[in-house]
């Protein structure tokens, strides 16, 4: 099972989803208050169990209505993904994947990760 971590940022404070070992699977945004940062959370947990996916890796994808998790080649060329909840916002991103098995496997763990997850705050 895995666990969100809140932690301080720069200008407020954002989240961590790590996996059951301890891994970070996805962070967020820096939100202002913990409150707003909960508020992801909650969002993150309700939308990323059914969320559609996008492979913009693929050519002419089929676009997904959101919530939707978008898989994506950034300007390294490695994959990654981000969670966009049904405004549009995103609300978790991935980290960089060599490979798009691994990317798909991220999405999977968050997917599976989330589902009961605990939350706690850090200090530091």
């Amino acid at each position: 099972m895995g666990k969100f971590v809140i932690k301080p940022a720069a200008k407020g404070v954002m989240f961590n989803l790590k996996a059951g070992n301890g891994e970070v699977i996805a962070s967020s945004q820096v939100y202002k208050t913990d409150a707003t940062c909960k508020k992801g959370i909650a969002s993150v947990m309700k939308i990323a169990p059914e969320a559609n996916l996008e492979n913009q890796t693929e050519k002419d994808f089929a676009q997904q209505k959101n919530p939707k998790f978008e898989v994506y080649n950034d300007k390294k060329g490695e994959f990654r993904f981000r969670l966009k909840a049904s405004n549009g916002q995103i609300v978790a991103s991935g980290e960089g994947y060599t490979t798009l098995k691994a990317c798909l496997n991220g999405v999977e763990s968050v997917r599976k990760n989330v589902v009961g997850a605990k939350i706690e705050k850090v200090e530091k």
